[in-house]
C-alpha cells in the first residue's frame, strides 16, 4: 500500500510544476539560465555614458642579492686580488706612472724642458682627477635598498595628458571583467611572464570623468575595476622605457594622481 500510497501524494504536486511551467517540469539549471539570459539582455539594452575598464595591480618581489656568507666574502677577496695581479694596467694607471716619471725628472738637477715630447703644459694630472673622483663619491648617497614587492606601472594618453596607471583596457561584450585585465596584460608589447590572478573578484573600484574637450552625453567617463595578480616567471623588459616602471609601495604618490592613489592604497599591501 505504500507504494500507491506514495505515487497518488506526488501526482498532484507534479500537476502543479507541470502547470506553472507551461505542461514541462522545471529545474534549478533551466530557471538560472532563463535568468542570466534575461539579465543580459537587460544590461545590453541599457545605454550608460560610463565606460568599463578592467585594471591589474601587477606585484613581484624586488630583485635585490642577499648580504654575502663569510665564505663567500673572502672568496670574492680572492678572485679580485687573483684578478688585479694578472690583469694589464688600465690607461689611467698608466698615466699615473708616465705622470709620476715625469715630475721624477722635473725635480733633477739636469732636467731640460726641451726634451720633452709634449708641446703642451699638462694642467690636470691623473692624480688631480683622483682626487676630483673622491670628493664626488663622498658626496654620493645610494638609495634605499627595496625589500618589499613593486607595481607595474603604464604612462596611457588621456585626452592632451599623459597620465601613470595601472595597465587597463576598456571592456568588451562577452568577457569578464578579469579577461579585460588579463587582456590589458597580454595587449603590452614584449610580455612574456606568467602571471597568477588572486581571485576572480575585484579588489577595488574606481570612478572618473573624461576630460571635457572628450567628453560627451553618451559618454562621461569610466569605472574602473582592479584585480591583483603576481608574476610569476619572465620580464617586461621589452616595453619601452619609459612607458612602464616599477615602483615600491612608497614610490606610487610620485607618479599615481591623488584620488587614484587613494583607491589603489586600499586594497594594495605588501605580500
Amino acid at each position: 500500500m505504500a507504494a500507491p500510497m506514495s505515487r497518488l501524494l506526488f501526482r498532484p504536486l507534479q500537476r502543479i510544476v507541470m502547470w506553472n511551467s507551461g505542461c514541462r517540469p522545471l529545474s534549478l539549471l533551466s530557471l538560472a539560465c532563463s535568468t542570466h539570459n534575461k539579465t543580459n539582455e537587460a544590461v545590453k539594452s541599457i545605454d550608460s555614458p560610463w565606460r568599463l575598464f578592467g585594471a591589474v595591480c601587477l606585484q613581484r618581489p624586488a630583485v635585490i642579492s642577499q648580504d654575502r656568507s663569510p665564505l663567500e666574502e673572502q672568496f670574492a677577496n680572492l678572485m679580485h686580488q687573483m684578478e688585479l695581479e694578472k690583469s694589464l694596467l688600465s690607461d689611467h694607471e698608466l698615466r699615473l706612472l708616465e705622470d709620476a716619471e715625469r715630475m721624477s725628472r722635473k725635480q733633477a738637477e739636469d732636467y731640460d724642458s726641451e726634451d720633452e715630447d709634449t708641446t703642451e703644459q699638462e694642467i690636470v694630472t691623473a692624480q688631480d682627477l683622483e682626487d676630483i673622483w673622491e670628493q664626488k663619491l663622498k658626496q654620493f648617497k645610494p638609495a634605499a635598498r627595496v625589500t618589499g614587492h613593486v607595481v607595474l606601472l603604464v604612462k596611457e594618453q588621456v585626452g592632451s595628458e599623459e597620465v601613470w596607471m595601472l595597465p587597463q583596457l576598456p571592456w568588451e561584450a562577452g568577457e569578464t571583467l578579469q579577461q579585460t585585465a588579463e587582456r590589458a596584460l597580454i595587449s603590452l608589447p614584449g610580455n612574456n611572464s606568467k602571471v597568477t590572478f588572486l581571485g576572480n573578484a575585484p579588489c577595488g573600484f574606481y570612478k572618473f570623468k573624461f576630460p571635457k574637450n572628450i567628453r560627451t552625453q553618451s559618454c562621461v567617463g569610466a569605472k574602473v575595476f582592479f584585480f591583483k595578480a603576481l608574476l610569476l616567471s619572465g620580464s617586461l623588459s621589452n616595453i619601452q622605457e619609459k612607458k612602464h616602471m616599477w615602483v615600491n609601495k612608497s614610490e606610487l604618490r610620485d607618479y599615481l594622481k591623488p584620488e587614484y592613489l587613494k583607491q589603489v592604497e586600499r586594497f594594495l599591501m605588501d605580500l
